[in-house]
């Protein structure tokens, strides 16, 4: 004989209603992170069009659409050296669809020296993937005595505070590299700023500043040119476009060369299956034959295949050596 009570019955049938519900409810969110993506994934630039960060971004976007199977944009946010719209994305809701394309000046140089800036580089971002690496170059104007870095020093220290270097801005990479360059080599001299690269390689031209330390792409055609002059670069080896030109790791002068970097990094927070997805897709794109040649042909060199992980601890490890001398030299940005 059955004894379960008509309310006990009617108990049930509103426990695996309520089971069955739920479980609905939940499908479209298991749906949405196994779909990662299903629209517009967008990669914020924080600076003008036409520089090295916007080109790189500009360089991939297409390619990674192909590899993610959804469309990519590129969104130039310009302000404050690239702080502004990396705060914004910092804030932004860490799903994977607003990414912020970043570089040592906007994850580096501006946490070490602006005072406000908005983020932390580590802690409130995960970084993704490198995109490029770019090699800096020390370029000097022709009418300097000196055709080999050793020249080159000698001669600022028989001129001391005599010379100018330039950079694209106060607490800049540009000055940042001279820096750390002039504290190694115990080199004298006076830092003027310009506002981004095109005003510094018309003044570097032009003799207003007579040396520079900053990425190679906005210099190299002057050089291939015989207009300006390179001393050395900041890379693993010797640059193919520049075959004649030591790095300083040969010359001496380890700390001086690292290469730069462009990258991508999500708010912090982001799913780790969504971040897997998107490092896989910019390897793919990263790797491809037709990728490592516009990089070449640019300038850049080919991105190292960091995790996440090793990135971020690559970045702790800039962050310190530049953050010793920020706060020994009282370097402050604008």
């Amino acid at each position: 004989m059955n004894s379960t009570s008509p309310a006990s019955t009617l108990r049930r049938r509103e426990l695996l209603g309520a089971g069955l519900a739920a479980a609905a409810a939940a499908l479209p969110f298991a749906a949405h992170a196994q779909a990662f993506p299903s629209r517009t994934v967008t990669l914020v630039v924080p600076f003008p069009a036409g520089g090295s960060v916007d080109l790189i971004a500009r360089l991939y976007a297409e390619p990674l659409a192909k590899a993610l199977g959804t469309s990519v944009v590129v969104d130039n946010r310009a302000g404050a050296g690239g702080s502004i719209a990396s705060a914004q994305v910092a804030r932004a809701k860490p799903d994977g669809y607003t990414l912020v394309v970043s570089s040592q000046s906007s994850h580096l140089a501006n946490p070490l020296t602006q005072s406000n800036v908005g983020y932390d580089p580590i802690k409130d971002f995960a970084s993704i993937a490198q995109l490029a690496r770019t090699p800096n170059v020390l370029v000097v104007n022709p009418a300097v005595p000196a055709k080999t870095l050793k020249e080159f020093i000698a001669h600022v220290k028989a001129n001391p505070g005599k010379l100018n270097f330039c950079s694209a801005g106060p607490g800049s990479m540009g000055q940042l590299n001279a820096e750390l360059f002039k504290n190694a080599a115990q080199l004298d001299a006076v830092h003027v700023p310009y506002r981004g690269g095109g005003p510094l390689v018309t003044a570097l031209m032009a003799n207003e500043v007579q040396f520079g330390l900053d990425n190679l792409a906005p210099f190299l055609p002057q050089i291939q040119a015989g207009k300006l002059r390179a001393l050395a670069v900041a890379a693993p080896t010797r640059l193919s476009v520049l075959p004649d030109v030591p790095t300083f790791e040969e010359l001496g002068y380890p700390r001086s060369n690292a290469t730069s970097w462009i990258g991508l990094a999500a708010p912090a927070k982001t799913p780790p299956e969504v971040l897997a997805a998107l490092y896989k897709a910019v390897r793919s794109v990263a790797e491809q034959p037709a990728m490592i040649e516009a990089l070449q042909t640019r300038g850049a060199l080919v991105p190292e295949a960091l995790s996440s992980a090793q990135f971020t601890a690559m970045m702790g490890e800039r962050l310190a050596v530049y953050g010793d001398l920020v706060k020994r030299l009282g370097i402050r940005g604008e």
